[in-house]
């Protein structure tokens, strides 16, 4: 199942993203196989996550989410379920 995800970094920064899988995409973060940014600021861990029907609707959720403001991703972490 597809899912977003928001990670915190090791420097406390928030990276976005989207998978099918959660745990082989944290462990791929982890390993410094997945991305640039994140290679930067290991160890990361998921602190947020939606599931998805499809990947396309994850996709179009990350991107929704890029676009806001680090306050308000910290208030949707707050408000919603964590991972």
């Amino acid at each position: 199942m597809p899912y977003f995800y928001i990670a915190r970094c090791a420097d406390d920064s928030l990276y976005s993203g989207a998978c099918n899988d959660l745990e082989e995409r944290e462990n791929k973060h982890n390993s410094g196989k997945g991305a640039k940014y994140t290679r930067a600021r290991l160890p990361i861990k998921f602190v947020y996550s939606e599931e998805f029907p499809t990947l396309s609707e994850a996709l179009k959720r990350e991107a929704q989410v890029k676009k806001l403001k680090r306050v308000d991703k910290e208030k949707l972490l707050d408000g919603k379920h964590s991972s």
